[in-house]
């Protein structure tokens, strides 16, 4: 594996997903052993020449030899074309390039709210890692993803629940988003978008554990009662996991009880209604 050399990327040092990714460049050999630093402190030899706004949100790869920079997904794709040629031809389609420029920033305008970090500084530089067409788009993903999860697993407990379909746990996924988002606004309504991002990724978490069951499910069968009970079992890691991020963001756990109190009613009704 090649080594890009002489190049330094400029991470987010708040973001555990950016810290972790770019810390595996410099262990795996990709990039040099000082080949990454926080933009927050970046060196002074290229502030001048990083577009410090633009770098916020696109990862910014400088050239210490010549000082050209390069920004998001063209950085990845550098680093990774050093290290794996083969790649090049891919990369220089014009048509991957859009695709790939995209759910980069997908992934990265969320990244707040996929992975929270206690280590907030710079609410400036917080507020500039939101867009709100990433974020709407985010919840619908994981709303329609979540709910086909649902969906499937949810073959898996007849006899322990009537029989369900795909609108219903589409409407029962939509409905917990406008039931928190009503206690959010009433608890703390500047943080709305971001515990809102923040719910949906421990729902999506939650879906992708159920499809450990599902993939079970294929091999063994088993009686409804074990997989309802698996569904418990993830129902209360999601729940740990909603009081643990509710503190991170310094959120009143008023938010967690509504979050348990919807998922009861929900209950009640398919099983009694």
């Amino acid at each position: 594996m090649k080594t890009l050399k002489n190049h330094t990327i400029l991470y987010d040092e708040v973001c555990p997903m950016c810290n972790a990714y770019t810390s595996a460049f410099v262990k795996t050999g990709m990039l040099d052993k000082d080949g990454r630093e926080p933009y927050q402190n970046m060196s002074c030899s290229y502030a001048s020449k990083v577009e410090t706004l633009r770098a916020v949100n696109e990862i910014a790869l400088v050239n210490k030899e010549t000082g050209e920079v390069e920004y998001g997904i063209r950085s990845l794709f550098i680093i990774l074309g050093t290290s794996f040629p083969f790649l090049k031809p891919l990369f220089r389609l014009k048509p991957f390039e859009w695709l790939m420029d995209k759910a980069y920033k997908f992934i990265s305008y969320n990244r707040r709210v996929i992975m929270p970090s206690a280590k907030e500084k710079n609410s400036n530089m917080n507020d500039r890692s939101f867009n709100l067409t990433y974020r709407i788009a985010f919840l619908i993903f994981t709303w329609f993803m979540t709910a086909f999860i649902l969906h499937s697993y949810s073959n898996l407990l007849l006899g322990v629940i009537p029989k369900s379909n795909f609108y219903r746990e589409f409407l029962i996924c939509g409905g917990q988003i406008f039931w928190q988002l009503i206690f959010i606004s009433l608890t703390n309504r500047n943080k709305a978008w971001d515990y809102l991002g923040t719910m949906m990724t421990i729902s999506f978490a939650g879906g992708l554990l159920l499809l450990i069951g599902l993939g079970i499910s294929k091999v063994l069968s088993s009686a409804p009662e074990v997989f309802a009970s698996y569904f418990l079992i993830v129902a209360t890691v999601m729940l740990l996991e909603h009081v643990r991020r509710a503190k991170v963001l310094k959120l009143s756990p008023i938010l967690s009880i509504t979050w348990v109190l919807y998922r009861l009613i929900l209950l009640i009704l398919i099983l009694y209604v």
